[in-house]
């Protein structure tokens, strides 16, 4: 597949929202595996995304969260990530909420 521009690969042939929204799960899955220790599992459980801005630049996924004490989730906890993705100025062009169930393994 090639693209004419820059733009046309930022828009994926008409699937960029897919695209991006993949971007931000793989953002979402990284940090996952490595905050959660192998004592417990997890899995995404619902996403919202919101489509803010065009991109016209490269994009750059980021994910955070506030670590919770996983040796006091024994029976399963909701944790929301917020990844945010973000052109080079440093504008959020998408924002997503994953929701992941954390339980025991």
């Amino acid at each position: 597949m090639s693209y004419a521009n820059f733009s046309e690969f930022i828009n994926m042939g008409g699937y960029g929202a897919y695209v991006w929204s993949s971007f931000g799960l793989c953002a979402m899955g990284m940090l996952m595996e490595a905050t959660v220790p192998t004592s417990h599992r997890w899995i995404p459980k619902a996403m919202t995304v919101q489509y803010l801005a065009k991109a016209t630049t490269s994009l750059r996924a980021t994910a955070r969260i506030d670590v919770p004490d996983f040796a006091a989730v024994t029976e399963g906890l909701e944790l929301v990530v917020p990844v945010s993705i973000t052109d080079r100025s440093g504008a959020e062009v998408v924002h997503a909420d994953i929701t992941t169930w954390v339980t025991p393994a």
